[in-house]
């Protein structure tokens, strides 16, 4: 169970740094909203999103976080947006 600050730091950290390296030209916001490091919010913004079905979207963010993740994080919530349509909806969150 992540307990300290730092661990719940480095969890964020970790999770933005797979998703960066994972998804093309992506912008990557991840939040702690209940402040355990293990129930975290991904926010993915990138051009390579354009054209494809939501589901594989977040296909492209989850699977190269399973492995390395998979006894450390408990829930994810994930949005993913292409930057046009981010530009739309991001005064909706905060980031």
């Amino acid at each position: 169970m992540v307990s300290t600050e730092l661990e719940k730091t480095i969890m964020v950290e970790d999770v933005q740094k797979i998703i960066e390296r994972s998804v093309p030209q992506s912008t990557v916001y991840v939040l702690d909203p209940m402040n355990d490091g293990r129930h975290l919010q991904a926010i993915v913004v990138s051009p390579a999103f354009k054209g494809v079905p939501l589901v594989q979207q977040h296909q492209m963010v989850m699977k190269p976080l399973q492995e390395t993740l998979k006894n450390r994080l408990h829930a994810l919530g994930l949005k993913t947006f292409t930057p046009e349509r981010w530009d739309k909806v991001n005064g909706r969150y905060e980031v």
